[in-house]
């Protein structure tokens, strides 16, 4: 059986993007790419009504170039349980109002029992500070919180 894996919007963004003069940027991009068309196929892969939501906005051709990268992957639905793990993972974890989609995210994760939760969003999901909280609070539900990591700190092995 495939390890289950939650792509978050950041994945589908760099995969979509033009390719940045940012050299982080570039090689984060480049990173997504190699990992997308290398070893994605060991993952049962996942997205939620939030990526899709959040892969709409901006601009039309870029959200359809976006949309088509995950026309054959299964969403997860969003609902009263992850909304309230949502919340509870804000407070946890100390998160900004502003970060209450990145908390659904790890909540859409924990809650329909992800292995990994792939991710670039640095600042409030994959940050060494927030990870324990997360752990914490996801596990406080009765769950066990999934592995948050960037496409380069991803096992290669399974």
């Amino acid at each position: 059986m495939k390890p289950r894996l939650y792509l978050e919007t950041s994945i589908i963004s760099y995969l979509a993007a033009l390719p940045s003069r940012d050299l982080v940027v570039a090689a984060h991009q480049q990173i997504t790419h190699e990992w997308w068309t290398e070893r994605r196929s060991r993952y049962e892969i996942f997205v939620s009504e939030l990526v899709i939501r959040e892969i709409r906005m901006g601009d039309k051709n870029a959200a359809r170039k976006r949309l088509s990268l995950v026309e054959s992957i299964s969403v997860l639905a969003i609902d009263d349980s992850t909304i309230v793990l949502g919340e509870h993972l804000q407070k946890c974890a100390q998160l900004p109002e502003k970060a209450n989609a990145d908390a659904l995210h790890i909540a859409l994760a924990a809650f329909h029992s992800m292995d990994f939760l792939l991710t670039w969003n640095c600042r409030h999901i994959a940050n060494g500070r927030t990870r324990r909280f997360i752990d914490d609070a996801v596990r406080s539900h009765g769950m066990l919180p999934p592995m948050i990591v960037t496409p380069e700190e991803l096992p290669e092995e399974d």
